[in-house]
């Protein structure tokens, strides 16, 4: 599976990045994962993106546990589009509800 979290960062983006730059490393540190970059829109300067890739579902929601994750994940992706950011093949995705519907 991969997520992509977009954040729109106005200016030159080097505030932003530090953040960014700790996040992509401790994805990338996490078991499961599969790899993860910071990107930014060829279109639109502002727009950047961190891209993951994980080995499964279990892995991703599982590299947000622990003290030192939270303090280096959540300050930085609390800031992101609010979007849904988590894809992964069609075939594999089973029945897909909207937010809220999953009664």
């Amino acid at each position: 599976m991969i997520a992509i979290s977009r954040f729109r960062v106005p200016g030159d983006g080097s505030a932003f990045r530090a953040g960014a730059d700790a996040v992509v490393a401790q994805f990338a540190s996490s078991p499961g994962s599969l790899g993860a970059e910071l990107v930014q829109n060829l279109d639109d300067p502002e727009l950047w993106a961190i891209v993951s890739r994980w080995a499964d579902v279990g892995s991703y929601r599982r590299a947000f546990s622990g003290t030192e994750a939270k303090l280096v994940l959540i300050p930085l992706l609390s800031l992101a589009i609010d979007e849904p950011s988590a894809f992964a093949e069609p075939s594999s995705v089973g029945e897909n509800r909207p937010r809220g519907t999953l009664s």
